[in-house]
């Protein structure tokens, strides 16, 4: 039988969304805040000579640069305002929760609650300075070093130059993450997330229509397009399908008496996911592997020998980034999962609440019990993760496929949507419920 909340989801329809004032509010913010992204995304940087940076950009957009290109939405390949994007955040987060699991210090602050939950995103945001000026910087000074067949991409190199492309680079990352911070508290969905997908998702009609044209031009065959789609769909399917994967383990709570009623002993289940780091792991992976290149994708036939060693093993279907590209995503999805997950608090509130798994003693045995059902879903949920990633980019390299079409790519754009979907649908069984309870007073005054 059909639970009360599960009969009043499937009452949620357009009359019950049209109702729901707070959440058009959230959504037309979410799409407001997008749409000033989307158009910042086409201011430039000042100084720069865009008609020469395309003809560069061309060159190299078949490596690392693509990649931070597509989490850019684009930004990187017109070099404006935007053209870090969110990426230094993601690393200054990636930084700063390896520092929570070394330094005691910042393991006592997390302890802390929000209080201490709200000193270390202030400390990220710091951090995230520091890193948008130094890759600024050095975006600046591999610009100067950029030749085209017409010429130098800077109108006016020197440090005016400089200083004028750190602010403003640096300045639009913050004002990104200010932006997404906004989305988070007064919209739909997680902020820095709908960001990244807003970037992808804008450029996947260009990434359609490319593809198209290399099937025009006979670079790639009509079965081989339609296989490419194909795969697309399937492997959205098979996110939609691992994503929802859970693994529940049986929870019994005994009788309990409270006043003079007697409770009889209930029946639960604690769901475990399958991936419970969601997208991060690939996020966290390319970031990682984008940081030391920002600089070096731009000066790739220029350089001492070892910066040109660097960018020609890190480009799509070199050996080198495919492993370094697995282990970074294995590493992140059971980091990830050991900081945001605790066997052994879990295992404590149960015993506070009289819970137990059937055959398994309360305590440390309990602890151990989810620590072993958890780590072999993470090991699956990694592997899933890992396959995903690995397969498209083996088909980019090969095929010269788009990025969007690539694992990381669908990846991010489903889980994304799944998520805001869910928060959408949480609002509206708020609001639903809400209106039974005035229903429930009105009638309770009229008696």
């Amino acid at each position: 039988m059909a639970s009360a909340a599960e009969q009043l989801a499937a009452n949620v329809n357009f009359g019950a969304f049209s109702k729901a004032t707070e959440l058009k509010k959230r959504i037309w913010f979410t799409l407001g805040a997008l749409i000033i992204y989307r158009l910042g995304s086409y201011i430039p940087v000042p100084g720069v000579d865009p008609m020469i940076l395309d003809q560069i950009f061309e060159q190299h957009s078949g490596g690392v640069l693509g990649v931070f290109d597509m989490f850019a939405g684009g930004a990187l390949g017109r070099m404006t305002i935007f053209a870090l994007s969110i990426m230094p955040y993601i690393s200054a987060s990636i930084i700063m929760q390896l520092m929570t699991a070394v330094s005691p210090t910042l393991s006592q602050l997390k302890k802390e609650g929000e209080s201490g939950r709200k000193r270390i995103n202030q400390y990220t945001r710091y951090f995230t300075v520091v890193l948008a000026a130094f890759q600024s910087y050095g975006m600046a000074v591999g610009l100067e070093a950029m030749q085209g067949p017409g010429g130098s991409a800077v109108i006016d190199p020197g440090m005016l130059f400089r200083i004028t492309t750190v602010i403003t680079l640096t300045g639009g990352t913050m004002f990104l993450l200010w932006l997404g911070e906004q989305i988070t508290a007064r919209g739909v969905g997680n902020g820095i997330s709908l960001i990244i997908f807003a970037g992808i998702v804008a450029n996947l009609p260009m990434a359609l229509a490319s593809t198209l044209e290399l099937g025009r031009t006979g670079a790639l065959s009509t079965l081989f397009i339609l296989f490419l789609l194909a795969m697309a769909v399937g492997v959205i399917a098979f996110i939609v399908f691992m994503e929802r994967a859970q693994r529940r383990l049986i929870v019994q709570y005994p009788k309990r008496q409270q006043g003079n009623r007697m409770m009889q002993g209930e029946s639960s289940h604690l769901p475990l996911k399958l991936n419970p780091a969601g997208v991060i792991p690939p996020i966290f992976a390319s970031s990682l592997l984008l940081m030391p290149l920002t600089v070096a994708g731009f000066s790739a036939n220029e350089g001492p020998d070892w910066l040109i060693w660097i960018t020609s093993n890190l480009s799509h279907g070199q050996p080198i980034y495919m492993v370094l590209y697995v282990a970074l995503i294995v590493f992140f999805a059971f980091f990830y999962t050991a900081i945001v997950f605790n066997p052994a608090d879990t295992a404590d509130n149960l015993k506070k609440h009289g819970g137990f798994i059937p055959g398994i003693r309360p305590g440390k045995n309990t602890a151990d019990y989810i620590d072993h059902v958890t780590t072999r879903l993470v090991t699956v949920g990694a592997i899933y993760l890992a396959v995903v990633c690995l397969i498209p980019e083996i088909l980019i390299s090969q095929y010269s496929v788009p990025f969007y079409f690539g694992g990381t790519s669908l990846l991010i754009v489903v889980n994304v949507t799944m998520d805001t979907v869910a928060q959408i649908h949480a609002h509206l069984l708020a609001h639903q419920y809400e209106g039974l309870i005035k229903k429930a007073k009105l009638k309770g005054r009229r008696r």
